[in-house]
């Protein structure tokens, strides 16, 4: 009688994950279709917009590489150029301020205090677009009241500027990265606290060994929130500054409208692929980053 093989549950086993594996895909099939009909056509559509021309005499389409290079040449990449600065700019800033705002919210004593910044932060994060711009003019614009009574413009004060529009950002990325930081903050243990003290650690060495470490994937993906935000931005920008600051997104606006050149579609679409690129890049720095950082925690 020949003895019983001891891979036979080995094999059991793996017939098993073999047959489980197809149900699970299903589990994640309608995730699936939904990113694809979400995401992969509108990107899709840009980039065969971006790359093909049809003939006007004809009406053929054919493969090109116009819109790509003139979306990187001339008012077009200085729009880009903009966009970037302006948004580079304003999530760096925001994400410091929105940080130390957290941090004294979550180290108050006062529920109050907290319940009031977050709900605050809630509203103001979400708050933008024309009636946003438009508060801006009122106050702080050429004959806003903060403005008159400050007499900001002696000083050489400026809403319609770059300046004035990082500004204006500010106001609804800062609260925004208050969302984002406070449960970080949180998640800081008093224990891990009280251990370096008892060590000897002050306060700066707590936060450089300690405290950032932990924090660093939080920030680093609030500042990706951040520079995403600020980067698609347009209906605050096209209210109030126009075509004095160069934006991509105003330049996508235009070119789409056919307000400066007529027949300019594709370019818009070609900008459209630039800024997805952009914002690849800025994820793919991201993401190594936030698994160094998460290394600390295993």
């Amino acid at each position: 009688m020949p003895a019983p093989s001891s891979s036979a549950p080995g094999a059991a086993d793996g017939t098993r994950r073999r047959r489980r594996a197809p149900r699970a895909w299903l589990g994640a099939l309608p995730l699936l279709v939904f990113a694809a009909l979400c995401f992969g056509l509108p990107v899709g559509a840009l980039l065969y917009g971006a790359v093909t021309r049809d003939d006007p005499a004809t009406g053929a389409t054919a493969l090109t590489g116009e819109h790509l290079q003139r979306s990187l040449q001339g008012p077009y990449l200085t729009s880009l150029a903009g966009s970037v600065e302006l948004s580079a700019l304003t999530a760096v800033i925001a994400t410091l301020l929105g940080t130390l705002i957290a941090q004294a919210v979550v180290t108050s004593r006062g529920g109050a205090l907290r319940n009031a910044v977050l709900t605050a932060s809630g509203v103001l994060a979400n708050f933008g677009g024309i009636p946003l711009a438009f508060a801006f003019v009122a106050t702080l614009g050429i004959s806003g009241v903060v403005t008159r009574l400050g007499h900001l413009d002696s000083a050489g004060w400026n809403l319609y500027s770059f300046t004035g529009l990082a500004v204006i950002y500010l106001y609804f990325l800062v609260p925004l990265m208050v969302l984002v930081s406070v449960p970080a903050l949180d998640g800081l243990r008093p224990q891990w606290r009280e251990a370096a003290q008892n060590a000897g650690a002050t306060s700066w060495q707590f936060w450089r060994h300690v405290g950032l470490p932990v924090l660093a994937p939080s920030l680093l993906g609030g500042f990706v929130l951040l520079f995403g935000s600020a980067f698609a931005a347009h209906a605050t920008a096209a209210a109030l500054v126009g075509g004095s600051v160069p934006l991509v997104t105003l330049k996508i606006a235009d070119a789409l409208s056919g307000n400066v050149l007529v027949g300019q579609e594709n370019v818009a679409l070609a900008l459209s692929l630039d800024m997805i690129v952009i914002a690849g890049l800025v994820m793919a720095v991201y993401l190594p980053l936030q698994r160094r950082s998460t290394r600390w925690l295993h």
